[in-house]
């Protein structure tokens, strides 16, 4: 872990620990978000929460995301065959041709670029396909944590978003408590270059708008739930949850907004047991230039160049 990654750390945590000490306390009323939390506690996220599954899981209702068309013998989606469905009636029939065309490359055997396998910043909500994840909850924030390039988010709480956006990768994210959930509003997300909001490249538009709902939920439920998923997804074994641990679990519901994109708002979740590492591991990649991975050929970007110095930078 470098220093300056320490001392962010060191810096977060003393500030989540002095927000902790009032977590049972109702905070000072600032619109109506806030008043409208009452007397109610603020729950508490803390910890290193995980999910073993590459891809997101189907709402229990309603319509759910792009489904994986690449299976294993057990009939399970494919981490190596990432093939969406164009057929889905969520997409608008240009975001169906792109998947489409990201699914045939797939098919041939390669890996056509995303903002993981080029090292880039994660969008909202491609992002949420990281194992792991931690909350830091401060009275006027929630920073959160994700393995993949040490990438972070952090939400304003009780304040609305700008009158102008101006669009990045994270988008811009706002939040409250609503009772026993965390609601996290985000916007102004960037269409860039490889622009997507899962793993099979599903495009989106400026317009993408996507709402966050986060809460403790029992632990049968949480495990019955990951279960659930890995049906869908095979288990990853490195990001398996702690096999001793019987408390509560942590249920991320989110809707996605897009008509220029999609033809309905859509809903998926993730469910998070408590991790059985007991380290925040830093997963750190660097520029992908032609390389193999697990056995398939990314493709990269033409102008990738491995990173050179003319001279020392110490």
């Amino acid at each position: 872990m470098t220093f300056l990654r320490r001392k962010l750390l060191l810096a977060v945590t003393l500030a989540t620990t002095a927000a902790t000490l009032s977590l049972g306390q109702t905070p000072a009323p600032v619109g109506d978000a806030r008043a409208a939390q009452g007397a109610t506690a603020i729950p508490d996220f803390s910890g290193l929460w995980t999910h073993a599954a590459l891809g997101f899981e189907s709402p229990i209702s309603g319509p759910g995301p792009v489904r994986n068309l690449g299976r294993t013998p057990s009939g399970q989606s494919n981490f190596n065959q990432l093939i969406g469905d164009p057929a889905s009636p969520i997409l608008q029939p240009w975001a169906a041709e792109i998947v489409k065309k990201l699914g045939e490359i797939s098919l041939a055997g390669k890996a056509f670029p995303d903002p993981d396998n080029q090292c880039l910043l994660n969008p909202v909500p491609y992002i949420f396909w990281n194992f792991e994840i931690q909350l830091l909850q401060q009275p006027d924030k929630v920073t959160i944590l994700y393995p993949h390039d040490q990438d972070h988010r952090q939400v304003r709480l009780n304040q609305p978003h700008p009158a102008k956006v101006t669009p990045s990768i994270h988008g811009d994210s706002v939040g409250h408590y609503e009772g026993d959930t965390l609601v996290v509003d985000t916007v102004g997300i960037k269409v860039g270059k490889y622009a997507m909001v899962d793993r099979f490249g599903t495009p989106h538009t400026q317009a993408l708008h996507v709402v966050e709902r986060y809460r403790l939920i029992d632990y049968d439920a949480a495990k019955e739930a990951q279960t659930r998923a890995h049906k869908e997804w095979p288990r990853v074994p490195s990001y398996a949850p702690d096999p001793d641990y019987r408390g509560k679990g942590l249920q991320l519901e989110f809707t996605v907004e897009d008509p220029g994109a999609f033809t309905t708002p859509w809903k998926a979740t993730i469910s998070y047991l408590r991790s059985g590492n007991k380290e925040w591991y830093e997963r750190v990649c660097a520029e992908n230039v032609a390389h193999y991975y697990a056995d398939t050929q990314y493709y990269s970007d033409k102008d990738a160049r491995i990173p050179t110095a003319e001279k020392p930078d110490f």
